[in-house]
């Protein structure tokens, strides 16, 4: 937050205490009586606040999703200006100033509202307001940033210059982004002690672009108790709420997974600065869950994951700024609780040199087992494995960034048998949901698509894999990289035995010292980070919740 920013929140809350009558002074005494008049009573009206923060998403080269939660019914409304990088207003060519009045926020919604504001100009950094309004006006106002993708130098929205300030529209390509995945978890949640989530902080300090979460974004089937005993006998505190007692089951309960996290200051203050693409996994509604699942933990009431999925999905989905119309949760769109697949895979297009593709790994997976069929199951589906092959296919961009919310070569257990990803501890040939991935690289190499990489989290660990057909059973594909980093606050696990069908070299990985350790050191809590450079270059580091580069590997363009 700039200090312009900083001065015009001060501003604007002491203009709404003096409207809302909480500045008064008291009427004058009588000279003639000698004794006091009463003080006027000043209306007092409660103004809507924004108690979770506010967020950005699947910011493009024209567009951004704009999101918040209001304390009560309201209408999210919004105020776009373009600045410079010292928060200083643009005028002129590199002027931009909108303001926007979106949905109303109500009951049904959890109080929470997103805009889609398109027609945005290209390579622009934005300063941000929004609230919401009722019946009294405006309520509290809370600032933020944002900045559009590069568009290309004779783009629609892009002026081909740049801005001498360093803000404005500019024809550079040149971006940065971080990713990681699995916040709170096994029991590790917001300890004030430590300084909260402490990776959110080291994130933030990258000042990236943009930020990938891959999954795993709430643990709703993690309890979280006031304190834990670690096992050199060190006691971790947490903040804790009702909602985080126990598993989550009832939506209100889900809910209050996702406000929970949001009660950490670092996540708060990151997602105010950096739009964020996210993606979901199995721990927003419970471990390992796939469609259809009867579960057999006593933990729970309501043991079909079916009808814990579309709370799950609904309480996600109001609280994640995503772009995607078909996406969307409105009110209502599932029938009596039951889950209904509805699409959230979807691309976000980030200028000339980066398309990102979102993957969900989750809503069409088929029932998890020992992944050895010796014909196509899913963990895309026919219909999400068709459109990534052709949008990546058609991409123009330079790199394709294939966000993946579960690994494709770590072998990772669902019990003692069955598997929870595709990897199934067979180096053969393809069986089960390895024919799935099987035919999307195969399509790739048919089609020449160059400079694919692939990013994911999921496993608690760090780590670097470079997949070739010299190393492979399976040898229809080229060359490309995966990249594994997290978790950002939770029990660090790992690293996992491979699966050589796809020919997986382990280049790097870094673990915590056991399973389960918690996130105190930081030192066991990881994120990814990517320049990607004006000539091309993609240049990948892996850091601790420190902000430790612990290893970095730069890819060149393949023309």
């Amino acid at each position: 937050m700039t200090d312009l920013t900083r001065r015009t929140l001060v501003k604007t809350s002491l203009a709404g205490l003096a409207l809302t009558g909480l500045a008064t002074s008291a009427a004058p005494a009588s000279a003639t009586s000698g004794s006091a008049a009463p003080s006027a009573i000043p209306l007092v009206r409660k103004r809507l606040t924004l108690p979770t923060g506010i967020a950005t998403g699947d910011v493009t080269t024209d567009s951004a999703v704009l999101w918040s939660r209001a304390s009560g019914p309201g209408r999210l409304t919004a105020l776009l200006q373009a600045v410079d990088d010292s928060g200083e207003i643009l005028r002129g060519r590199y002027g931009f100033s909108r303001t926007i009045r979106g949905p109303l926020a109500n009951e049904a919604s959890d109080f929470t509202a997103k805009i889609q504001a398109k027609g945005l100009p290209a390579g622009t950094r934005f300063a941000m307001e929004l609230n919401f309004e009722d019946e009294n006006g405006h309520g509290e106002a809370v600032h933020g940033t944002f900045r559009t993708a590069p568009g290309s130098s004779k783009g629609e929205h892009d002026g081909g210059t740049e801005d001498p300030r360093g803000g404005g529209r500019s024809s550079s390509y040149s971006q940065s982004f971080v990713w990681t995945g699995d916040t709170a978890g096994q029991g590790w949640g917001i300890n004030e002690d430590l300084g909260g989530m402490r990776g959110y902080k080291a994130m933030h300090a990258t000042k990236p672009d943009f930020f990938i979460h891959s999954g795993d974004t709430i643990y709703a089937d993690g309890p979280i108790a006031a304190t834990v005993t670690e096992k050199d006998g060190q006691v971790w505190r947490n903040i804790v709420t009702e909602e985080v007692s126990k598993v989550a089951e009832t939506l209100k309960e889900y809910r209050g997974r996702h406000r929970y996290n949001s009660l950490d200051a670092n996540m708060r203050a990151m997602f105010a600065d950096v739009p964020v693409i996210a993606q979901w996994d199995d721990h927003e509604t419970t471990n390992n869950w796939y469609p259809g699942e009867i579960l057999d933990d006593p933990r729970y009431t309501e043991r079909n994951v079916n009808v814990l999925a579309a709370r799950g999905r609904q309480a996600w989905q109001e609280n994640m700024p995503i772009a995607d119309a078909a996406a969307l949760w409105r009110p209502g769109s599932y029938d009596a609780g039951q889950y209904q697949p509805a699409r959230i895979y979807r691309k976000i297009s980030r200028g000339p040199q980066l398309d990102i593709f979102c993957l969900d790994m989750r809503t069409f997976k088929s029932p998890n087992t020992d992944g050895k069929e010796p014909y196509a199951t899913n963990i895309l589906g026919q219909e999400q494995v068709d459109w990534l092959i052709k949008e990546v296919r058609k991409s123009k961009a330079t790199w394709k960034v294939i966000a993946a919310d579960l690994p494709l070569g770590i072998i990772v257990p669902d019990g003692a048998v069955n598997q929870e990803s595709l990897a199934n501890r067979d180096h053969g040939a393809p069986l089960g949901r390895e024919l799935e991935i099987a035919g999307v690289l195969s399509a790739f190499k048919k089609f020449g698509v160059k400079n694919t990489v692939w990013l994911t989290a999921d496993v608690h660990y760090c780590a670097a894999h470079h997949y070739s057909p010299e190393r492979a059973t399976f040898t229809d594909f080229d060359p490309f990289w995966e990249f594994v980093a997290g978790p950002i606050n939770a029990g660090s696990f790992g690293p996992s035995e491979m699966d050589g069908t796809f020919g997986p070299e382990v280049l790097f990985a870094k673990a915590g010292r056991f399973a389960g350790e918690s996130p105190r050191d930081g030192e066991n809590q990881y994120f990814g980070h990517v320049d990607l450079a004006s000539d091309g270059v993609f240049t990948v580091s892996l850091r601790n919740a420190l902000g430790s580069v612990i290893y970095s590997k730069a890819l060149i363009p393949e023309l």
